[in-house]
């Protein structure tokens, strides 16, 4: 892939924006992992202040963005690429607060699953940011998101399916249903940020 040397700190900015994705989904998988209710508040505000930073970020992008007059590559892309981590990152924060405010205190196992799975992505995500300005594959780790997409709606489906064959309370079922739905559309928009990367390669080859 062949971009433009034109305004670099693009790339340096994209880089910062999934890093703060991956500390997000790092402390929402670690959570998860290890439940404790008695923890949540401090978990979750830790997340908000993530994503509050995320705002932040995709906020001084969009304001570089409209000062610069040539780009490293087309305007829409980059403002595609910003919104999309923001909506992944937007997505990792609601999956937490379904948590404490809904007062999950026992979430699906798959839960845990698709919150590892979603980090995952994440840290995909920031190897390919790194690689976005230096004329370097980053199709693999697309490929790799994607695939990740794939099992993430897997495990979300069968779970849900098993929600509904255990038959808990109405109640309880709505809510943990809600939590892995939110949770499967986090890898999707995961899933969408690899799509924009790779229309940028395209473009630009």
């Amino acid at each position: 892939m062949r971009l433009i040397p034109r305004e670099t700190k693009f790339f340096d900015m994209f880089e910062e924006m999934a890093g703060n994705v991956v500390d997000a989904a790092r402390i929402l998988a670690e959570l998860l992992n290890n439940y404790d209710y008695e923890r949540m508040p401090d978990e979750v505000e830790r997340i908000k202040e993530i994503e509050h930073h995320g705002d932040d970020m995709t906020h001084r992008m969009l304001v570089k963005l409209n000062q610069t007059f040539i780009t490293p590559f087309d305007r829409e892309d980059i403002h595609l690429l910003v919104s999309s981590l923001d909506d992944l990152l937007d997505f990792i924060f609601a999956a937490s607060d379904r948590l404490l405010n809904y007062k999950i205190t026992q979430p699906s196992p798959s839960a845990k699953v698709l919150a590892s799975i979603i980090l995952q992505q994440a840290e995909e995500l920031k190897k390919a940011m790194a690689l976005l300005g230096k004329n370097q594959h980053l199709l693999p780790h697309c490929v790799e998101i994607n695939r990740l997409e794939n099992e993430a709606d897997q495990v979300s489906r069968e779970a849900i399916g098993r929600l509904f064959d255990h038959s808990p309370d109405p109640i309880t079922l709505i809510k943990l249903k809600e939590l892995l739905e939110i949770l499967e559309e986090a890898s999707d928009k995961a899933e969408d940020v690899a799509n924009v990367l790779e229309t940028v390669v395209v473009k630009n080859a």
